[in-house]
């Protein structure tokens, strides 16, 4: 009878501190999708952020609606039409396309006043609305872009930027975590800023670029920043990122195996609190 007694107190006190289920939907762009192709990765990845966040954290499941190459107002624009689910907690990871396409980013006013989705700030209006419309009581996280170097896609090297050390269309990256976190503290969300974070910083993103001398025709490995303004040929020049090139991100924007890592601690230490 003792024996039973105590299994049956002991099994109420796990009880008690077992983690109640946790449904998350994480929303964002190619970082977001990778997480379940990382062929599509060249396999130098071996797996995501939320994978990683769910390896630490069991009781959360997550639905990864990441898009290849979205931008806030893609998304925006397509919110009826994508499979958006009822969940406990939402992420959203945008802003390094809208930077990258030139879309405004507008002011804090078009996200008060729900003024559509001609600006970034606008079209997370759109976003959350949404998500709200699905659960009011859901958690939403906003997530910053990271900071990027020279990207160049790895099987079509026609594909390719530059990185956020220099603006694009009168706007720096930087602005557009700025306004992500004006939305945050706007709506009292928690924001993850993976723009500011130090370990994620550009000169840290890669080990170097493999490039020629323009002087000499030879290849030599240029660390940030010596690299910016050593020119790729796209037709002509080899991958600029061989494996031990790889640092934070694997081409220069989308992250490896370390960057996925980080992303994931700095949203567990959010996550294990719900």
């Amino acid at each position: 009878m003792k024996k039973l007694l105590l299994l049956a107190a002991l099994t109420i006190v796990i009880t008690s501190f077992s983690k109640k289920d946790i449904s998350w939907v994480a929303i964002g762009d190619s970082i977001t999708y990778l997480n379940e192709h990382p062929d599509e990765a060249g396999n130098r990845i071996t797996k995501g952020y939320m994978t990683r966040v769910v390896e630490k954290l069991p009781y959360i499941h997550y639905d990864n609606q990441g898009y290849n190459g979205w931008t806030s107002g893609g998304i925006a624009d397509a919110i009826e039409k994508l499979p958006f689910k009822k969940a406990d907690v939402y992420s959203i990871f945008l802003g390094t396309n809208d930077w990258w396409q030139g879309r405004p980013i507008g002011v804090l006013t078009d996200y008060e006043n729900n003024a559509g989705n001609k600006t970034v700030y606008g079209s997370f209006r759109i976003i959350i609305n949404k998500l709200r419309s699905l659960n009011s009581d859901a958690k939403i996280i906003l997530i910053t872009p990271m900071q990027r170097a020279d990207f160049v896609y790895l099987t079509n090297f026609k594909n390719n930027a530059y990185g956020s050390y220099k603006d694009k269309k009168g706007q720096t990256l930087e602005q557009f975590a700025n306004a992500i976190t004006a939305i945050g503290n706007y709506e009292h969300f928690v924001v993850v800023d993976l723009y500011h974070a130090k370990k994620l910083a550009l000169p840290n993103l890669v080990n170097f670029k493999h490039l020629k001398d323009p002087k000499t025709g030879e290849y030599k490995n240029y660390p940030y920043p010596s690299f910016i303004d050593v020119p790729f040929n796209p037709q002509t020049d080899e991958y600029p990122y061989p494996p031990d090139a790889v640092n934070i991100t694997y081409d220069g924007l989308h992250p490896s195996d370390k960057g996925y890592t980080i992303i994931a601690r700095m949203l567990v230490k959010v996550m294990k609190k719900y």
